[in-house]
């Protein structure tokens, strides 16, 4: 069963934290997927990855569908796809429990700055919890 972790984002910040996140388990030598909601978001973090720290290498690509992801330490993407054998999710946008069980570590988010994201998040913890996963704040 996967350690399911959820992320609390207090500003609209998400971008950088993805960032963060997918440095941090890159650097522990874990294989990483990050999932967005649409190819615009995808192609947009895509490029901030390369840029957002100046001294930061993320090893990453976007998985648009036409390029080999397969040894690549970090994917981003918009599919529910392990295309690179990742054992960490970073659950950008909601993904099904049947994805996440393929995972060690599933990172989500609590976006407790709007009360509609905060329900989600909240319905979404729940979810977890119910689905058999313990779900932990970070």
């Amino acid at each position: 069963m996967p350690h399911v972790e959820f992320v609390k984002l207090e500003r609209p910040e998400k971008a950088r934290v993805l960032c963060e996140l997918a440095e941090e388990f890159h650097l522990l030598g874990h294989r990483v997927l990050v999932v967005v909601e649409d190819d615009n978001k995808g192609v947009t973090l895509d490029e901030f990855m390369w840029t957002w720290k100046k001294s930061s290498f993320v090893p990453h690509v976007y998985d648009n569908g036409t390029v080999e992801c397969l040894d690549e330490p970090v994917v981003i993407a918009i599919r529910e796809e392990n295309a690179n054998g990742a054992g960490v999710l970073i659950a950008g946008r909601p993904c099904s429990m049947e994805f996440a069980r393929q995972f060690q570590v599933v990172i989500d988010f609590a976006e407790v700055y709007d009360e509609a994201l905060r329900e989600a998040s909240r319905t979404r913890f729940r979810a977890y919890r119910e689905t058999g996963f313990a779900p932990v704040m970070r």
